[in-house]
């Protein structure tokens, strides 16, 4: 199968976007990643993207954040150009951390047995904060301390955020349990999976 590249904003959005290449039957390691800490690289070189989705194919994941909706936002990165076939751009909503809430069974290995969870974490307006609340609300003293920032920290999120939450993606989180409760992750995986048997055809 070919190798395609994956873009994402953050280490958790990469995590999250290898897990779903995964649950799609792609097994091979992206290459390349696009990542740089945010949705700025990723939009600047939406043209280099469209190139290179003639030569293999390319996923692309950004949060909607504060648009007011996701065609807005495709609208806003597309501009005039068209949409290459291999290019997935798939846009979460609002934020990584809902796909990350809408897993409630493996939410409870991280929070507890205790408390109530969303039962729609698209509508969240900030999922992040709602996250961080939670686990510092109900989490395990251990896990607070890496996920949670200390008290007067400027940062929002604790030294260990991304790699915590980027291994437990990895080995409690399922795509099919979250896409449940996620309308924008549903459609993120039938895009990806429409791609990924694409590639296998082809290979055939």
């Amino acid at each position: 199968m070919s190798l395609l590249a994956l873009g994402t904003e953050d280490e958790l959005s990469e995590a999250i976007g290898m897990r779903l290449l995964k649950d799609a039957g792609y097994d091979l390691q992206p290459s390349p990643f696009l990542r740089r800490n945010g949705f700025g690289y990723l939009r600047s070189k939406m043209d280099s993207w469209c190139e290179m989705a003639a030569r293999k194919p390319v996923i692309l994941l950004t949060d909607l954040d504060r648009v007011a909706c996701p065609l807005e936002l495709r609208k806003d990165w597309m501009g005039t150009r068209k949409m290459p076939e291999n290019l997935v751009l798939r846009i979460v909503v609002r934020e990584i951390e809902a796909w990350v809430l809408a897993d409630h069974e493996a939410l409870r290995t991280l929070v507890g047995n205790r408390g109530t969870l969303p039962p729609n974490p698209d509508l969240l307006p900030d999922p992040k904060q709602y996250l961080l609340r939670l686990i510092a609300r109900q989490a395990r003293r251990t896990i607070q301390e890496e996920l949670v920032a200390e008290k007067g920290a400027i940062a929002s999120q604790g030294i260990g955020y991304n790699a915590h939450l980027g291994e437990w993606v990895r080995t409690a989180w399922s795509p099919e349990r979250a896409a449940l409760r996620s309308s924008s992750l549903q459609r993120a995986r039938l895009r990806i999976g429409e791609l990924i048997r694409r590639l296998q055809q082809h290979q055939d």
